[in-house]
């Protein structure tokens, strides 16, 4: 197995090196260590850290994308079934989320942008919102536009 340096590796993807460590920690990537220490990635990282770097631009977190890489092999390149099954997975969670977002959107083009988060459409935001029971919304943003002054004390 050819393996290659961490600043290689930081080179070649584009990403900082300091990156590749926490990457580690995260259970992303498992190098080798030499005698010395020093880690050594088997070639086939460069595949999964540009992976890591492009779905996180999609708002991927780093433990989904453990458990979306889990299937593929550390040590080598995954192959093309292999590749497959990860990115059918990773193209399901994707619309998921993009399911996920479209429901927000669709919630909240109901708000009429007031700010008082009281309308029955906002419940789902703002559930502890105590004041709505009592007040008119109306009222309520007189009060937030023009605040009671503090009583003298004399």
């Amino acid at each position: 197995m050819l393996e290659i340096f961490i600043n290689f590796l930081a080179r070649r993807t584009g990403t900082a090196a300091s990156a590749l460590p926490y990457y580690e920690t995260r259970g992303l990537l498992k190098p080798q260590r030499n005698r010395a220490g020093q880690r050594r990635y088997p070639r086939s990282d460069i595949r999964r850290v540009s992976i890591v770097i492009i779905v996180q631009k999609y708002g991927f977190r780093l433990r989904d994308i453990k458990k979306l890489l889990a299937p593929l092999s550390q040590n080598r390149s995954p192959t093309a079934a292999e590749w497959a099954l990860v990115s059918q997975a990773m193209w399901a969670e994707l619309n998921r989320k993009i399911l996920q977002a479209t429901n927000v959107r669709d919630q909240l083009e109901s708000c009429i942008g007031c700010g008082c988060l009281s309308i029955k459409a906002c419940h789902s935001f703002n559930a502890q919102d105590h004041l709505a029971k009592q007040w008119a919304r109306t009222l309520r943003l007189t009060m937030q536009a023009a605040p009671l002054k503090a009583c003298d004390s004399d």
